[in-house]
């Protein structure tokens, strides 16, 4: 079941991703993410009240409220990154957020192993590659490598927060729900704060647009779910390596539904790129 529940996650995050990065293609970036978490936040919304999750109320939500002010942030330059694309370097790149829970677990007084080192090692040569090549005379490029690297340790400070702020299934719902919470109202006070200034025009939504707005919010959702559900049933190290995966899935869907191509040195940083994730989280 870890498993099945850890590869379900990788495909959840990774259809979110390409879904978010298409859509903030057509609509400001910011958007995107109070539109599509504030969906989110109404469906957890019922699930907490049909589930009785009220009852796990307690200080330690103080951790989900703190992975809601840093998840917008986080977003918005994920999403903005993949609109700048490519996608297939975009993805990969931003899985080194695992360096994040490693950078707690120094602090609390674990020593990572070799693989860990080695894992540290090889991200930054893909993060090196993949960005490389694009720097001289494509400032894009660099702009979306820099914004990747922001969203990266971004989510992983949100993982590292939202798995202190539960402890049950219960819990998580209600957590998952303030967390979202806290993002509609970081996310609404940022865009309104921008439309009040000139910088961003105010939103408008098509009716046509909802479903994928609703898909992208709502698979966020549910990865952070089944990862949770995979940690708990099995081995971290193993629910991790698998939940990893979710760049190939945005990779793939970009190659398949857009044609993008990478070049070989692109293609060779990426492929770095997530496998220093797989020995960051196996070591």
């Amino acid at each position: 079941m870890t498993a099945l529940f850890a590869l379900a996650t990788s495909l959840l995050w990774g259809l979110a991703d390409f879904g978010g990065g298409l859509l903030t293609r057509r609509m400001p970036a910011l958007t995107v993410v109070v539109v599509s978490q504030s969906i989110a936040a109404v469906v957890l919304g019922t699930v907490v009240v049909a589930t009785g999750a009220w009852s796990e109320v307690g200080p330690q939500l103080w951790f989900a409220v703190a992975a809601g002010l840093v998840g917008p942030v986080a977003m918005l330059a994920f999403y903005k990154a993949l609109a700048l694309g490519p996608m297939g370097v975009v993805s990969p790149l931003g899985s080194i957020g695992v360096a994040v829970p490693v950078a707690v677990g120094l602090v609390l007084g674990e020593r990572p192993g070799l693989l860990q080192f080695a894992g540290i090692a090889v991200a930054v040569a893909g993060v090196v590659l993949a960005g490389g090549p694009q720097f001289r005379g494509a400032p894009v490029q660099r702009q979306a490598v820099l914004l990747t690297l922001l969203a990266a340790f971004g989510f992983g400070g949100v993982m590292a927060l939202i798995a202190e702020a539960s402890t049950t299934l219960t819990g998580l719902f209600l957590a998952l729900f303030v967390q979202r919470v806290t993002n509609v109202v970081a996310g609404a006070t940022a865009l309104y704060v921008s439309v009040r200034r000139g910088t961003e025009a105010p939103p408008k939504i098509a009716w046509s647009s909802l479903p994928a707005l609703a898909f992208v919010g709502l698979a966020d959702v549910a990865a952070n779910g089944t990862y949770a559900l995979a940690a708990q049933r099995g081995p971290v190290t193993v629910a991790a390596v698998l939940a990893s995966l979710y760049p190939v899935v945005t990779a793939l869907a970009a190659r398949g539904l857009l044609s993008e191509r990478l070049r070989g040195v692109q293609a060779a940083g990426a492929g770095l790129a997530l496998v220093g994730t797989v020995l960051l989280a196996t070591g």
